[in-house]
């Protein structure tokens, strides 16, 4: 199967790649994963303030932070992978990769808000849950 990790660098993201690895014999080794870090874009006001250098090396450290454990992990499991980073509004970023590029299941991790705290602060994977027409398996 061709897989999207979508990580954030979040305890998420940490139960979701444990869990993963084990529940090898279901989602393990023999398959391609893609992990996938959003960052928010910064804001076009705040953007005027930087040259495009100093907002492109904010973003590969944003980045950065995320896939460096994530890479590790991988590693030590010997899953085949490959790692991109995009930014912008990470439910529709993952969304539009998740179809654009036939996945045949995204994997992400779910900081488990209750509703009102869903709707008070957005849920990415409420949202991916919602827009994405690949199968999303969503791991608490």
């Amino acid at each position: 199967m061709k897989i999207l990790l979508a990580v954030d660098g979040s305890a998420c993201t940490k139960q979701m790649l444990a869990y993963l690895a084990a529940h090898d014999e279901f989602l393990g080794a023999g398959h391609d994963y893609t992990v996938l870090t959003v960052t928010m874009p910064v804001p076009a006001h705040a953007k005027g303030f930087f040259d495009r250098e100093t907002v492109e090396t904010y973003y590969r450290a944003e980045a950065d932070d995320v896939l460096k454990p994530v890479r590790a992990f991988i590693a030590q499991q010997t899953w085949r992978a490959s790692f991109v980073e995009k930014v912008g509004h990470a439910p529709s970023v993952i969304s539009e990769m998740a179809d654009g590029g036939r996945f045949d299941l995204v994997v992400m991790g779910s900081h488990g808000h209750s509703a009102l705290g869903s709707v008070v602060l957005g849920s990415v994977t409420n949202r991916v849950l919602n827009h994405c027409k690949t199968p999303v398996l969503v791991i608490r």
